[in-house]
């Protein structure tokens, strides 16, 4: 058998990530491939670092992209953070908070479960309660945007109850960043972590993320080695640290990174002031598609992000059968449930590049079309001219 050069079929991608990729972030990653040293390299990571800071709205020194995808920004956060026997407060209200426990206890630390049904956003109250159960807690950690759910919580007041409380924090922004504000000096987060592959509308496999002087403070002071070697920080430091000068740690992801700089170039272009409206105006518009349709939310608007919408699934409708004939009709992908949601609802991504009117118009056309066909219970015929009514209105 020889096998052939793969080439992948177009697809629509408006599920929980990745997302469509700007075609400026592929032809960058096509760019010559030059050493990890290189001073040309080497002035591009600092213009990676100041981009990143601008993403994040910090002046943090540490804000680097880890060589790995968001999963290992997030233990990145944990294993350097965390050491035996620390006790750390986890909010949980869906699939994320669920890696956040199973951090904690691979770093040897001891989780304290707050939890929330899953839709809604995390209670401050039952945090607080938490904490004053818990003097001894260490850390705080909870997810800005659940994307198992499409919940958003408020990350300056749950900050603010664990800085009271003497605790660190460490947020999970990777459906958040650059699609809903996330203001890291404003809200005084300790540690974050993002992803790539969501609303920075990069290929996956990069996890922005970055860290206080109160953060580093005790990864330079910790009692015992980093658990990795990978990702320990005092080793990073020494190639993400600095200005200029870099000190071999691992070869880095170079092609990669050049995506990553174009996406950031393009963020920056776009302003992250307009970058959040347009996400938040085209929300509005399948918003009204999908509720024009009868579909429902299952987040309060209140607390509903606009990137990734969770969508409950018309009664008799089996979700694998539709998402499989949207891929096969349309070249459309949504997302499916997680954990408890798995079967009971969908979820409809519109990250970064794929935030637009036409992959709106597209995904309310497509699910109109496949659920009619499926007969389902819904107003046929109305969706995209609803959307049409939102998207056709002024700021």
């Amino acid at each position: 058998m020889t096998i052939k050069s793969f080439h992948p079929p177009q697809r629509t991608l408006m599920g929980p990530g990745p997302s469509d990729v700007n075609p400026r972030v592929l032809e960058a990653m096509s760019r010559p491939t030059i050493g990890h040293l290189d001073p040309v390299f080497v002035g591009m990571m600092d213009e990676v670092k100041t981009l990143l800071k601008y993403a994040f709205q910090t002046k943090n020194e540490l804000t680097m992209p880890v060589s790995a995808p968001g999963s290992a920004g997030m233990e990145t956060c944990f294993a350097n953070l965390v050491e035996l026997g620390d006790k750390v407060i986890v909010c949980q209200n869906g699939v994320f908070g669920g890696r956040m426990k199973e951090n904690v206890e691979r770093c040897g630390g001891i989780a304290v479960m707050v939890e929330d049904a899953w839709g809604e956003a995390v209670n401050p109250q039952k945090l607080e309660e938490a904490l004053q159960a818990n003097s001894d807690a260490k850390i705080v950690a909870f997810v800005h945007a659940e994307t198992s759910t499409g919940a958003q919580s408020d990350v300056k007041i749950l900050v603010e109850m664990a800085h009271k409380h003497d605790c660190l924090t460490i947020v999970d922004a990777v459906t958040s960043l650059g699609g809903t504000p996330v203001r890291v000096d404003e809200w005084q987060i300790d540690a974050i972590y993002s992803g790539t592959q969501k609303c920075l509308s990069c290929t996956p496999g990069l996890s922005p993320v970055s860290f206080s002087e109160r953060a580093l403070d005790k990864v330079r002071n910790r009692s015992s080695k980093v658990q990795s070697w990978f990702l320990d920080l005092n080793l990073v430091m020494g190639y993400w640290g600095g200005e200029g000068k870099r000190a071999y740690h691992h070869t880095a992801p170079i092609n990669a990174l050049y995506g990553l700089h174009e996406s950031l170039v393009i963020l920056q272009e776009e302003g992250l002031d307009n970058a959040w409206a347009r996400h938040a105006k085209h929300h509005q518009a399948l918003r009204a598609g999908l509720e024009a349709m009868g579909l429902s939310f299952i987040v309060d608007e209140a607390s509903r992000l606009p990137q990734l919408n969770a969508v409950s699934i018309p009664e008799g409708i089996d979700d694998a059968t539709v998402r499989a004939t949207l891929l096969r009709d349309y070249s459309l992908e949504i997302g499916a449930g997680l954990g408890v949601m798995a079967g009971k609802v969908w979820r409809i991504g519109l990250m970064g590049y794929a935030c637009n009117a036409r992959n709106v118009l597209t995904c309310l056309g497509a699910l109109d079309d496949v659920l009619s066909r499926h007969n389902a219970a819904i107003e046929r015929g109305v969706a995209v001219a609803s959307a049409q009514t939102v998207l056709a209105a002024k700021a």
